[in-house]
């Protein structure tokens, strides 16, 4: 058998590893047999002999040693890891000492067993073969049972071995750097060896060997570090002693330091050597491996090379295959590139030496910091704030391009992004004169960083993330963003002598950025969006956050009654400030004495409450007070008496505007309404958070409700909020109820209430107005699910008297709510007036809005509150309005198979009957299969399909289901034309053979003799145009019924079985038999559908039987002649199926949709020898040969090349820093 090696282009100049000088022969001498040693004792049997247990062994590291006892290989004692690495190596260095040969045969082994191979290299293949005819026979040795090998086994053992086996071979070099390296043999030998194995095809031997050739330059580069040094040191002795006088200066020393010194080049020269063997023969071609884990080992390395030894390593020679590699299309490898470049950064005393590397690669590293896998857009940020050290290298474009980084939802991302922003902008304070008060206020240093802070929040334009901004400077800033006394003496103190002072906008940014830190503070966790999950606090985390908020309470009980006063009509800065009492620790108020701050800022609320009509501001003062009044602080009644008194005065202002209104009727001006409004705005706010049921605002909200629909000349925004504020009188009245702690005569109120309320709102969804039928239809699927059957689980039985179902006019008012105002075109859309049609902004609110809307109802669907059915009306416009709505109506789908599957499946039918009947509306009966609209149908039905996924087992009866009533639905209308003609919805057919496919093979059968039922003999002969469903139908029903290729049968055995391909095939039907005589095989689960009594059609398949259709011999051979031309039509159709299936593989909308496929656990040779060899490099090509040869049988392997730029990103083959020669 001839090993063929790989025809590997290499740059000029570069010679192959056979050319190499250190390729030397493995031709060893050896007399008579000779066993295997082990760490440098004897003892170790020859292969395929038994070792036999004895007494008395001796042990030397903790390993048995000689006297019959089994002895372990070098491979054991490092994969086990019990002995120090340090011993290990010096008991090889003694084996090695006293046989070099019996010690390097044992090596050799030690690396052919960490590649995972069985094979055993014997003292007579050591002896007379080659390098290249040992790695084949090894190959052919290795074993194919699994991919696995020890540097990919998953598990703690295996972790250990790697970096144990990366240790042994520095701790090699290490012990034997003074002598044993430099005698041309064991170096020689180990380096010939690995760039064999570096070579194989085989990827275990190619990935184990690389990382040690990797890890054996990398100890070849320290020693040549240790040997400059030294040379240095001697040539600086040798100088000194030679600038003596003459009379001081001895000659023998400079003789001595001479030859020291002559010794040392020497070895120098021979580590070069070595070194330059690895190289070229390893890494040049292993950096551009087919395998990841290869390429990065290559660039981890060299960067350890460049870090350790600059002198040598750090220039373009070698800096040119780190910038080549951040092109890789394997995030791993890029991340390795960057991580490498790091270290060499950190050192600015490389700066100078990267210069024309950082000229050359710098926009490919900003690009990088947007890179789809976030570890390495990280690392690329961290390298880019290492540059910064350089002078003038980034542009402001490209600080701009890291900057917006910050808003990143990607929290490392963001911090990254942050410390640069920090670096860049806040890093040059002033210095504070030694000896000088330490300044406070706006004349503390940091009050020109905040300041500074502000201006980059305000210039970036996403002023909606200030939270975003101030957690991803919140590590690096903490001191900064945490000087809230100086945001506050920027706010309230006037500016300095010569300062300018903040902008209106810059004040507004200045209290949002003020906000999200008193938040960050407060609650120490990341903004919505950003979190991971809840982390638990250390001790000192806990200690922090009781110290910030004792702090931040003292410094804004006191200042935020003033800043109230002063930005009291500014809504915008009002509404954040009034969110700052939400995370005060309120027993600060009583211990550090500041209840008259307390009392200023309750009469600033007040006032704020009296002269605000935004409905934001209202509710974020309703927040306050409802954290003010906490009954856990001494401060709760002062609170309460306050918030009852500003209560009290807003109902009764309410109850005698609404009178007078009411009374006025058309006479009442705007002035009343507006009065009447915003009064009715401030209940509304206050009762979202407060309970206000002592109040009674039932009777007069519902009152001004009913006037409304009796009269409907009532005001849009008093109806909006007068139905909102109705619905919090309920839920509060159900609070009390779920608790217990209400009277059975007002559980008897509540329902009284609840139900007359949900009749208003159904009248409202008439109203004119869109806004209002919008509140009433929300309001309205709200009390539904509240009110359902569901209210009483949980031990919540005596809630029973409240349930309440909907009746079908409601349901049905309810749906026609939807299709009219949800599918609707965006220009439809009537909320975008005053000429906003075109603004983009307006145009996301309202898709928002409608989403909302869909998502109310579709909830109904799910919870079995309106008759699931009703969702065919939403299912049927998933494939028009897939962008819009495609998610919420594919979880309802979802949602809606996992309450019952076979209702579900009735009503995906129903929704394409119901689009095939708008169809025959709108083009009539005989319209052309090729319109678009029929091909939407049917794309919308594959797109159903896909939505069942692959686990024929689970949906059997729902797909079974779904056939026949598609079945009875095609043949319901009979033809105008008489019996000769095809009925009206034949054409259905057609749509329903896209759900073919998840039929099982015996359920084929079964469909097909249900539909044999309502064809005629005329209909199974005819060929014509108009009857082509119904062949590609038959013919869909027919594919596959001789071999199961779905493996249906898998639902009924475990996961683990290993009998794949043995499938039990049903007998041959003959041409002769009739269809009743078809039987399943024994063992088949019959359709469930077929076990229900109202599928009784069904049930009687079985016993059909049509004999007198055959009776006579000419009827027999129409059938004949049937049977071979469905035949061939099946052929096509299945050819047809294939190609359809190749084509839409690519693209679509819903692709998605198809549950993923799981393999079997069983695996073919010939799978696992893909698994085996999963990749491959430019180089070389992978063993695939077919299982059912021997190996030792196979002639020849066929090489297979690979372009280097696969693996490469196209603007790789632009770069031209300097040749690709070394």
């Amino acid at each position: 058998m001839i090993f063929q090696s790989n025809n590997c282009l290499c740059p000029p100049g570069i010679q192959t590893p056979d050319s190499l000088q250190t390729q030397t022969s493995l031709r060893i001498s050896m007399e008579g047999h000779k066993c295997l040693s082990t760490l440098g004792l004897r003892g170790k049997k020859a292969a395929g002999e038994k070792g036999k247990g004895g007494k008395g062994a001796g042990r030397i590291n903790g390993h048995h040693q000689e006297n019959g006892m089994e002895n372990m290989m070098l491979f054991e004692v490092v994969k086990l890891g019990r002995s120090a690495m340090q011993s290990v190596v010096d008991d090889w260095i003694e084996s090695y000492k006293h046989d070099r040969d019996v010690a390097l045969l044992d090596l050799i082994n030690f690396f052919i067993q960490c590649s995972g191979c069985k094979g055993v290299v014997s003292g007579e293949m050591f002896r007379n073969m080659q390098n290249s005819e040992i790695i084949r026979r090894m190959t052919e040795e290795f074993d194919e049972d699994s991919g696995d090998y020890p540097l990919t086994i998953a598990g703690p053992q295996w972790k250990k071995f790697k970096s144990s086996f990366c240790e042994f071979i520095s701790v090699l070099v290490r012990q034997c750097q003074y002598s044993i390296i430099y005698d041309e043999y064991m170096m020689d030998t180990v380096i010939s060896l690995l760039t064999g194995l570096s070579d194989s095809q085989v990827r275990a031997f190619r990935h184990t060997s690389t990382l040690a050739a990797m890890k054996l330059m990398t100890a070849l580069v320290n020693v040549a570090l240790n040997l400059s040094i030294n040379m240095d040191n001697t040539q600086r002795q040798y100088e000194a002693e030679r600038n003596k006088i003459l009379a001081k200066r001895a000659n023998d020393r400079l003789e001595l330091l001479l030859q020291k010194r002559k010794e040392l080049q020497e070895n120098q020269d021979e580590i070069e050597n070595m070194m330059n063997a690895i190289f070229k023969g390893v890494f040049v071609h292993r950096y551009r491996d087919a395998i990841a884990e290869i390429r990065a080992i290559c660039i981890e390395e060299i960067g350890v090379w460049m870090k350790l030894y600059s002198d040598a390593f750090l220039n373009d020679s070698y800096l040119k295959y780190v910038g080549w590699t951040m092109h890789d299309k394997q995030g791993e490898v890029r991340l390795k590139c960057l991580t490498a470049l790091q270290g060499l950064y950190y050192n600015r005393e490389l700066n100078a030496r990267l210069e024309l590397f950082t000229s050359r690669f710098k926009d490919r590293i900003v690009s990088m910091t947007l890179d789809k896998e976030y570890d390495v857009a990280v690392q690329a940020i961290k390298l880019l704030t290492l540059v910064l050290n350089t002078d003038e290298v980034l542009t402001p474009e490209d600080c701009e391009s890291v900057y917006h980084l910050v808003y990143s939802a990607h929290r490392p991302v963001a911090i990254a992004a942050g410390e640069f922003l920090f670096k860049k902008l806040f890093s040059h304070r002033e210095p504070e004169e030694e000896g000088a008060p330490k300044r406070r206020g706006r004349q503390s240093p940091t009050a020109n960083l905040i300041k500074t802070t502000v201006f980059f929040f305000l210039e970036s334009e996403l002023h909606e993330h200030a939270a975003y901004l101030v957690d991803s400077l919140w590590d690096c800033g903490p001191e900064l963003l945490k000087d809230w006394e100086c945001m506050i003496s920027l706010l309230l103190d006037d500016p300095l002598p010569g300062e300018e002072a903040l902008t209106d906008r810059q004040e507004t940014a200045l209290i949002e950025i003020m906000l999200c830190t008193v938040r960050q503070a407060a609650e120490c966790h990341p903004p919505v969006g950003r979190g991971t999950g809840k982390r638990v606090m250390t001790a000192k985390e806990r200690k922090t956050q009781m110290d910030d908020k004792t702090r931040m309470t003292e410094l804004f009980a006191v200042a935020l009654p003033p800043l109230l006063a002063k930005y009291a009509m500014d809504s915008e800065k009002v509404t954040n400030l009034l969110q700052l009492p939400q995370y005060f620790d309120l027993e600060i108020y009583t211990t550090g004495r500041l209840e008259k701050h307390l009392e200023s800022l309750l009469r600033q609320i007040r006032e704020i409450v009296e002269k605000h009509t935004d409905t934001e501001v209202l509710e974020v003062c309703s927040k306050t007070y409802h954290s003010l009044c906490n009954e856990e602080f001494t401060i709760f009644n002062r609170v309460d008496i306050a918030r009852s008194q500003l209560l009290d005065e807003l109902v009764d202002k309410f109850n005698r505007l609404l009178e007078d209104f009411l009374q006025e009727g058309e006479e009442a001006d705007e002035d009343d309404a507006y009065q009447v409004l915003s009064t009715l705005k401030r209940i509304t706010a206050f009762h979202n958070a407060h309970d206000l049921s002592g109040w009674d605002l039932f009777t007069s909200n519902f009152k001004l409700l009913n006037t409304g629909i009796e009269n409907g000349d009532m005001p849009e925004q008093i109806v909006i909020h007068s139905l909102q504020c109705t619905h919090y009188v309920i839920l509060w009245n159900l609070a009390k109820s779920s608790e217990g702690s209400s009277r059975k005569d007002d559980t008897v109120t509540l329902r009284k209430q609840m139900r007359a309320f949900c009749m208003m709102c159904q009248r409202y969804l008439t109203n004119v107005n869109t806004a209002v039928k919008e509140q009433a239809f929300t309001i309205l699927c709200d009390l539904l699910l509240i009110f359902s059957h569901q209210m009483v689980s949980g031990g919540r039985e005596h809630l029973e008297p409240l349930v309440y179902s909907s009746e079908d006019s409601l349901q049905s008012e309810l749906l026609s709510f939807i299709l009219n105002h949800v599918f609707i075109d965006q220009d439809d859309d009537t909320n975008s007036t005053d000429g906003q049609q075109d603004d983009e902004a307006v145009k996301i609110e309202a898709l928002h809005k409608r989403r909302n809307l869909l998502a109310a109802y579709c909830k109904l669907i799910i919870y079995c509150v309106v008759d699931m059915k009703t969702g065919a009306d939403i299912f049927k416009q998933y494939m028009r309005y897939y962008n819009d709505y495609g998610d919420i109506i594919k979880e309802t789908m979802s949602k809606t198979r996992q309450i019952d599957k076979i209702q579900c499946a009735k009503t995906l039918i129903l929704s394409l009957q119901q689009l095939f009947n708008e169809m025959l509306s709108d083009l009539g009966h005989g319209f052309d299969r090729s319109a678009s609209s029929f091909c939407g149908i049917k794309e919308l039905a594959r797109r159903f399909s896909l939505t069942f996924g692959l686990d024929q087992v689970k949906t059997r009866d729902a797909i079974a289901m779904l056939h026949k009533d598609g079945i009875e639905f095609a043949f319901k209308d009979p033809s105008t034309q008489g019996e000769g003609g095809p009925p009206l919805n034949l054409a259905f057919l057609d749509i329903l053979s896209e759900f073919s496919s998840k039929l099982m093979k015996q359920d084929k059968r079964t469909v097909h003799m249900y539909l044999e039922r309502f064809m005629t003999f005329q209909m199974a002969l005819q060929r014509e145009d108009c009857w082509l469903p119904l062949i590609s139908y038959r013919n869909s029903l027919q594919a596959g019924g001789d071999d199961d290729t779905m493996s249906v049968m898998s639902g009924y055995s475990s996961r683990g079985s290993s009998i794949r391909s043995k499938k039990i095939k049903p007998p041959a039907v003959t041409a002769g038999t009739s269809a009743a005589k078809r039987k399943l095989p024994e063992g088949i689960l019959s359709l469930t559908c077929l076990r229900y009594p109202q599928l009784n059609k069904i049930s009687n398949i079985a016993n059909l039987c049509a004999p007198c259709a055959f009776s006579s011999q000419v009827t027999w051979m129409l059938a004949q002649r049937q049977q071979e031309e469905a035949r061939q039509q099946q052929e096509r159709a299945m050819n047809y199926a294939k190609l359809r299936t190749n084509l839409r593989r690519g693209t679509g909308l819903m692709e998605e949709d198809e549950e993923p496929i799981v393999e079997d656990v069983m695996m073919s040779s010939e799978g696992r020898m893909d698994d085996l060899n999963e990749g491959m490099d430019f180089d070389t090509m992978d063993i695939d040969l077919p299982p059912s040869k021997n190996r030792r049988e196979r002639s020849e392997l066929k090489p297979d090349y690979f372009d280097p730029a696969s693996i490469m990103d196209e603007s790789v083959s632009s770069i031209g820093l300097l040749s690709p020669c070394v």
